[in-house]
């Protein structure tokens, strides 16, 4: 199991490799670190690495992906960045007033249908691309008018994350 933590302007990586009880070995951005890990009480958490006891106080934000995170020294405001996260930022992607509207796809999907042509003059909250991820569809829409200057994918293309499939100039 994988996922990312964002703290400030930090993003780390985080991987449970492995658990055995109250130990777990885990990788943070490729490094590992072996923890003894237990729940004190809801919320509170003790945390021993290299013969060092920290402990960690957990509390929900407004989000089931926000914490804050209380430790002995710091206070820590916390996002888990989850597959649906970065879907959302992915679609978000492009909306900066650049001169250009770009859809990209957020995950790895299917480009299910593409109404649009190049050439063809588009308005805001038109539908560029229909692309189903993760058992949905969802409509990637152009964020202002314009152009349809490239379409990089066809009808039925199974797409990585972070292709870009449209652009409107």
């Amino acid at each position: 199991m994988s996922f990312e933590v964002k703290t400030n302007n930090r993003t780390a990586r985080i991987e449970l490799l492995q658990r055995n009880g109250s130990q777990i070995n885990i990788s943070v951005d490729g490094k590992e670190y072996l923890l003894d890990f237990e729940n004190v009480s809801e919320g509170v958490f003790s945390v021993i690495h290299r013969h060092n006891s920290y402990n960690i106080e957990l509390i929900p934000g407004d989000d089931v992906r926000n914490y804050t995170v209380n430790t002995s020294r710091r206070t820590y405001e916390v996002e888990i960045i989850d597959s649906e996260s970065r879907y959302r930022a992915a679609r978000n992607k492009g909306s900066e007033d650049d001169g250009e509207n770009t859809i990209v796809a957020p995950i790895p999907g299917k480009v299910v249908k593409i109404p649009v042509s190049v050439g063809d003059p588009v308005e805001a909250g038109q539908t560029l691309v229909i692309f189903s991820a993760m058992k949905m569809e969802s409509e990637f829409k152009a964020k202002k008018e314009g152009v349809v200057k490239e379409i990089r994918v066809k009808e039925g293309d199974t797409v990585e994350a972070g292709r870009v499939m449209v652009v409107v100039e």
